[in-house]
Parts: structure tokens; sequence; C-alpha cells
């Protein structure tokens, strides 16, 4: 799966997914870094984790492919389950192989990844820029199955080096399989998968509208979501994949219908989510600093609470900016301190009390547009922002919580 599906399963951040601004995001990015789970390396200055979802997923898969095992080896008793470890072990090794050429595609066409988790169900990709190319999209998209398709084949290979009903036989055939099935998952066409990936570049392609293809793509991937649902367990019910209906329990029954379920729901809802990061895409150049300003007025520290809101008023202004004696910026008055205020208190209170002492991030060139905008509130979460002209003279005031309805009311807008 590309960028950030959900392996076989994935889940799409493409993350520069730019999420709400300021606080909101500096929320996600305290939870994700380092909070993906536990760091196991950095290949190509990535960092890979693995999420405590795996561990869960890995001890299933132990269960599972150990009494497969048992039913192939008998005589292995209770060490089948140290062999089905690795290769759990194993097969999640696999996906990582297939993350990383994800990340290698990303990093050839010069887009930042974040990271690499491994997770339930398989890995994640969190590529940070959209491809500038639907040529580039395909490529970035097809190369992760295309390695599973590779590993498939060095796997089945290798089961020519090995005598069948082994333990390495086992294992390899185990590992050729898996490596099949994710990869044909994979090029299901519809997002969130890889597959879907393809397509949207396909329609972007032929369109020349990314927003159409991912639109397609997306539907697609829902309409897949319901037939996983449906029909995976109708093909395990009626031995459709080579499997014997004479030993189908009602438990087994009842496994397939869940694992179907599970898989449908990350399908329809990495869907979903492509489309809204695609609709979030197209609208974030709405997003200007300057537009979204709050005219303000500059006030000395010592001024009162009332005396500067009265000037405000009469200027036609909504926010307050702490000068110097030289007029420089030193602070910015807290819209939610001065709420805090009783109006009786407001005459006794001094504006330095209630102001925000100006760091450099604070400062926001006027001319900050979309994603740029977005960055740059993000490095520097704050309630308020200093916006500055290119000759550093104050333009006015930037509410994050300006910026956050800005985000959503334009989440909200229907696509061209």
């Amino acid at each position: 799966m590309n960028q950030d599906d959900e392996r076989g399963e994935k889940k799409r951040p493409r993350s520069g997914d730019p999420e709400p601004p300021a606080n909101a995001d500096a929320r996600t990015r305290r939870s994700e870094e380092p909070g993906g789970g536990i760091l196991m390396g950095r290949p190509f200055g990535v960092p890979v984790y693995v999420a405590p979802s795996w561990f869960l997923v890995a001890a299933l898969i132990t269960w599972v492919f150990g009494d497969q095992i048992q039913r192939v080896l008998p005589d292995l008793g209770a060490a089948r389950y140290l062999v089905s470890l690795f290769f759990a072990i194993a097969f999640y090794a696999s996906v990582l192989v297939h993350e990383l050429a994800h990340t290698i595609a990303a990093l050839r066409f010069k887009l930042p990844v974040r990271r690499i988790q491994l997770q339930f169900f398989g890995g994640v990709s969190e590529i940070e820029k959209e491809t500038e190319t639907p040529g580039r999209e395909f490529v970035l998209a097809f190369v992760g199955p295309l390695l599973s398709l590779v590993l498939a084949g060095v796997f089945y290979l290798s089961m020519y080096a090995v005598e069948p009903g082994t333990v390495p036989g086992v294992l390899l055939a185990g590992l050729m399989i898996s490596n099949l099935i994710v990869a044909i998952f994979n090029l299901l066409p519809g997002l969130p998968l890889d597959g879907g990936r393809m397509l949207r570049a396909v329609v972007w392609k032929i369109t020349g509208k990314p927003m159409t293809g991912t639109v397609a793509a997306a539907w697609v991937g829902r309409a897949l979501a319901v037939a996983v649902l449906i029909g995976l367990p109708l093909l395990t019910r009626t031995g459709l994949l080579g499997n014997s209906t004479d030993e189908i329990s009602g438990m087994d029954t009842v496994t397939d219908a869940l694992l179907a379920a599970i898989l449908a729901a990350i399908i329809w809802t990495g869907a979903g989510n492509s489309l809204r990061m695609a609709r979030l895409r197209e609208h974030l150049p709405e997003l200007r600093a300057r537009t979204l300003t709050r005219r303000a007025i500059p006030v000395e520290p010592a001024t009162p609470l009332s005396e500067a809101l009265r000037r405000a008023n009469e200027a036609g202004a909504r926010a307050l900016v702490v000068v110097d004696g030289q007029g420089s910026p030193t602070g910015l008055v807290r819209e939610t301190a001065i709420a805090g205020v009783p109006q009786h208190r407001r005459p006794w209170v001094a504006v330095s009390t209630l102001a925000q002492d100006l760091t450099d991030g604070m400062r926001v060139p006027a001319e900050l547009t979309g994603q740029p905008l977005l960055d740059h509130l993000r490095a520097s979460p704050a309630s308020e922002y200093l916006v500055v002209e290119e000759s550093d003279e104050i333009y006015g005031v930037l509410s994050a919580a300006d910026v956050e309805r800005a985000f959503v009311k334009a989440m909200a807008r229907p696509s061209a």
C-alpha cells in the first residue's frame, strides 16, 4: 500500500495530510512523535516504529498458524508455536520491505517521509507531500506490491532448496503465500489500497484532475469494502478458496465474518479519509494569513485593559499588541485572558499581565497561504500570532481559532 494506506490494510495519512492547524495539530504531533510505538531503527534516515497493536496481531498469527503447523507437522508439539512466532516476525519483516519500497521511491522523488509504522494488519508509510505528476503517483503506489510479488517469488524458489514437509519448507510456503496475498490485495483498484492509488493516477492522467481521480478511486474502494464484507465469508463458506467445507466449524464462520468486517471497515474508512484529504488539498489555497488577520492596535505595557479595549473599539480593531517605548512589538494580549477578566476589574489590570511574550515563531509573514501557513503554525503552536509585512511592519493579529474555523469551512465546501 502506498503512502499512508493501511497495509493490505493501510490507512492514509499521507501526512502532510494537513490536519487542522495550530494547537489542534500540535496535539496530533505530540501523540505521533514519538508516540508511534517502539522505535526499531532508522533505515534511510526514516524512523520505523512498531505499534502496540502489532503484538496483538503477532499473537493471533502465532496461534492461528500454530494450529496450521500442527496439521502438517504433528510431531512438533508445543514447539510449533515458536515456529509460528518466527513466521509472524518474518511476515512483518516482509511488510517492512513493502513499506521501504514506498519510502525509497518517495525519497527518490524528493518527498519527505515522516516515519514507517508497523501496526495492526500491516504497515503505514507516512509521506508528507503529494506527488506532482500522475506518473510518479503510479510508480510510488506500484513499488510496494511489486516488492511483495518479488518476495513471494524468492520464497517460492527457495522452497526447492529444502525438503517438503519440514519446518523450513512450511515457513517458506507460508511466507510465499502471505506475500502473494499482500501483493494481490493491495493491487485491488480502490482507495486506500495501492491499487486505488494506481487507479487514481490513471484517472488523473486521463482527466488532468487529481480530484477526479481521487473521487473515482475512493468510490471503487467503498464498493470493494462492501464486496469484502459480503464476499469473503461466502468464498470460505462455499469452498471456493480451495478449503474443505466439511472442516468449517461455527467458530471458523464467526472468525471469517469478523475478519471480513475488519477489512471492510479499514477500506471504507480509508476511502473516506482519502476523499477528505483530497478536498482539503483542493481548498488549502483559500487559507490566507492576510485575509484571516484581525486588525490590531499597539498599546504600552502599563495601559489598563479597559482603556486598551476602548481604543480598540474606536479603531474597529479586534486585537491588542503590546509594544515597548520604541514601538517594537513585545507581546500579544490573549483573547482568552481578556475574557477571563471581570468587567469591574478591567480598569485595574495592565495589558502586560495578560500578554504572551512574542517569539520568533509567533511572527507570521502576511503573504503566507495554504500549506506553508499551516506548516508555520504547526511549528510554533500558539493561540495568537503577530502578522507582519516584509518590512516588519505590524499588519495585525492572526488567531488560531480563526484559522481553524476557516479550515473547517473550507472542508465543508463542495469540491469543484
